[in-house]
């Protein structure tokens, strides 16, 4: 690995959508699958703490930073190749690239995540979903590597895909390559339908303050922005940290929210639905350091 992508003391207010958090002591940018098991073999031999992240778009880094080894899997690991109806891509392409490549090759399924900022491994590791589709629709099959380094595929079936989670994030798995399959379609349609959700989203969504997507997961046969809202606590704020007023759903950063700012904020949230609605609303943003 050259300098560029071993970085040190390296504040983590760049490397996610919240644009909050302390320092990692080191942070590795990897570009191969061969750097990654090299990585993830001599931190299993030794001992060594790591967290794997993608683009940074679903996490709330501590003030105090991280003390692991933080290994990046995002657009230095992004390569894509088609092959009739299947894209097969590397872990670290951003969803917006691979809907983009998909929409070229007039392939339909992926118009879901045209909008969603994350990597293609932090979606399959949550099965991420919007406006009525998911990853798992599309997904055929998976190449991960255990926490020993050992690399092999995993089917759809055994991936475990369901709201939020599957067995990438039960296991501590990387995902390093997907299968994905498509439908032939014509670009009108499908560019139509991309056009419809992103107008939804620019409409609807807090696009223009650093946040890390929704807040928390869909409480069954409920909404949590809308039990957010119900509750009053419509633009509610503590330290830099808001509840959007254009989506309750979402925690925006209106400037130097602090991590702890984000989680009084997220605890005030859930003491107050739950007091109000009888209702416990879990987290889907992943919390790490400390």
């Amino acid at each position: 690995m050259d300098e560029n992508t071993v970085l040190t003391n390296e504040s983590m207010k760049k490397h996610t959508s919240f644009k909050i958090g302390g320092y990692a002591d080191i942070l590795l940018v990897v570009k191969s699958t061969r750097e990654i098991q090299k990585i993830i073999k001599y931190c299993y031999n030794n001992k060594i703490p790591h967290f794997i992240m993608g683009n940074g778009s679903n996490l709330l880094v501590s003030d105090k930073g991280i003390s692991k080894v933080v290994i990046k899997i995002a657009n230095s690991f992004d390569d894509v190749r088609i092959e009739g109806n299947k894209i097969i891509a590397e872990a670290g392409v951003l969803l917006s690239k691979i809907s983009n490549i998909a929409l070229g090759e007039k392939l339909s399924g992926l118009e879901f995540a045209r909008g969603i900022p994350g990597t293609l491994g932090g979606a399959i590791t949550m099965n991420a979903g919007a406006y009525g589709g998911e990853m798992r629709d599309v997904v055929v099959s998976c190449k991960v590597m255990d926490e020993s380094a050992k690399i092999f595929e995993l089917t759809i079936e055994e991936l475990q895909m369901g709201y939020r989670t599957s067995v990438v994030q039960k296991k501590n798995l990387i995902v390093l390559e997907v299968k994905m399959q498509l439908k032939s379609s014509d670009y009108d349609s499908i560019k139509n339908l991309m056009d419809d959700i992103n107008s939804k989203r620019t409409t609807k969504q807090p696009l223009n303050l650093p946040s890390a997507g929704s807040i928390f997961k869909r409480p069954p046969g409920l909404y949590a922005g809308k039990l957010i809202q119900d509750s009053g606590l419509r633009g509610y704020k503590i330290g830099g940290a808001q509840v959007s007023e254009l989506h309750c759903g979402f925690i925006v950063n209106v400037g130097g929210a602090t991590s702890k700012d984000v989680s009084d904020l997220i605890e005030h949230i859930q003491s107050t639905v739950r007091e109000k609605y009888g209702v416990e609303l879990n987290t889907e943003v992943k919390m790490i350091g400390g």
